[in-house]
């Protein structure tokens, strides 16, 4: 028996539907007892995965909508599922999702409706952890890696891998049983062989991971320079908008201000430091150390300097960064109109917006520029550290199959299983399995 959870599907505030979602046992009998179709028909008898329009009770009034049964097991979770559609509205959702607990039904917690079709064999763990990807897309290069998660397309290569170790197996474990069918050769050749065979599919699925988190988080940006070189413009400039606040005063950005934008479906996630110089005011040295903490952790610095006075403290700060994956921005070329363009480095105006489009290029290019927007990625880091795990059981069991006796290779084979087993959830522990759902709303 799975109790009758229940809650609002819809995103809260004002729209012209909502819906309110049931799961669980009890969930149609609830909805014959507050939904009232125009038909004849009994809501008992409804025929699944069909809408029926009728009047809807709440608390203390009634709204005209519509309701659709979804019967188990061919329901996203996996029971008996209702959707009562209403009129959008925080009053009327939460009166009629309040009707549903006075007949029976209880809150959903975050993701208990994705968590029921995982526990339910609907979805696997890393399918579950696509659809919250997908929720959370700000691009569609996000969604395509969602949804290749989603639809299980990680999961099917990770069985695979798992079925081909499980031969492998199987085919040691029937060796110690039946030494004398001559099963595997005597120095275990053809087994080393077949692992060998499986090490480029997990070293493919790891490498994929530098390409998979810039598509989930995006390419962290810092922009260095020192106070007055028109930093916070360039930020304002780039994404069109005044994120930063710009003074002639020398040291206005006392603090990182962030904003982002996107470049051919890639995340571009930037920090407007505060101007980095020697200074006795106690906030502003917070903001500069800060600053240097961003520096030290950024995919790419734009090192900004004035087109018209590249000084010595401009060379000091530019030893700090010309190590690192650096754009220098020569900015205010408005005002002597001198050109440079070259490998890593454009002259513009923040002013003017010259050339501001050359450095928009500049940054795809040197922080997005092995990304196949439409390839197939490792995007969480959970699925990478698994990954890796599991090379490392695989790797020590091909150095040991050389001398040591194939039962106790075998020890190394079954970890390397279950560290995959976690990315689909078959071995994954109830505690990784809470954080997943954890991240989901309550109405998913």
């Amino acid at each position: 028996m799975n109790d009758c959870i229940s809650a609002v599907a819809t995103a809260p505030g004002t729209g012209g539907v909502a819906i309110v979602r049931l799961s669980g046992d009890n969930a149609l009998q609830i909805a014959s007892k507050m939904f009232k179709p125009l038909s004849k028909i009994n809501v008992l008898d409804f025929e699944p995965y069909k809408l029926y329009v009728g009047e809807i009770l709440g608390e203390d009034f009634t709204d005209n909508g519509m309701c659709v049964y979804f019967k188990a097991p061919k329901s996203f979770t996996g029971e008996d599922v209702v959707e009562l559609h209403c009129h959008g509205g925080i009053a009327i959702t939460r009166g009629i999702l309040n009707k549903t607990f006075k007949l029976g039904a209880r809150l959903a917690t975050n993701g208990e409706f994705t968590k029921r079709a995982f526990m339910n064999g609907k979805l696997s763990l890393s399918s579950c952890e696509g659809l919250i990807d997908m929720i959370n897309s700000e691009s569609v290069t996000q969604i395509k890696s969602g949804f290749y998660l989603f639809k299980e397309g990680l999961k099917n290569k990770i069985i695979a891998i798992q079925n081909a170790l499980t031969d492998i197996l199987a085919q040691i474990d029937a060796n110690i049983d039946y030494p004398e069918e001559g099963l595997i050769d005597e120095n275990g050749k053809e087994i080393k062989q077949k692992l060998l065979k499986i090490k480029p599919e997990l070293k493919n699925l790891i490498d994929s991971y530098n390409s998979g988190k810039i598509i989930k988080n995006g390419v962290s940006v810092a922009l260095v320079g020192k106070t007055n070189t028109g930093k916070s413009s360039l930020l304002n400039a780039l994404v069109g908008e005044d994120k930063a606040i710009v003074t002639s005063v020398a040291g206005t950005t006392r603090d990182v201000v962030e904003a982002s934008l996107f470049i051919k479906g890639i995340k571009f996630n930037l920090f407007d430091t505060a101007g980095i110089r020697e200074t006795e005011d106690l906030v502003e040295q917070i903001g500069i150390q800060r600053s240097n903490n961003l520096i030290e952790r950024a995919d790419l610095i734009l090192f900004v300097t004035d087109n018209c006075n590249f000084d010595d403290q401009d060379k000091e700060l530019y030893a700090k960064v010309k190590d690192k994956n650096l754009i220098t921005v020569y900015n205010k070329n408005d005002l002597n109109n001198i050109e440079v363009f070259d490998k890593n480095c454009v002259s513009i105006s923040c002013k003017t917006g010259k050339n501001i489009d050359k450095l928009l290029d500049l940054l795809f290019s040197l922080g997005a520029k092995n990304v196949n927007t439409d390839g197939e990625y490792i995007t969480q880091h959970r699925h990478h550290r698994a990954l890796l795990d599991a090379f490392k059981n695989l790797d020590t069991a091909i150095m040991n199959i050389d001398f040591m006796p194939l039962d106790l290779v075998t020890v190394d084979i079954k970890e390397c299983w279950q560290k995959l087993g976690e990315i689909t959830g078959t071995t994954a522990s109830e505690e990784i399995v809470n954080e997943i759902f954890a991240r989901f709303c309550v109405g998913k």
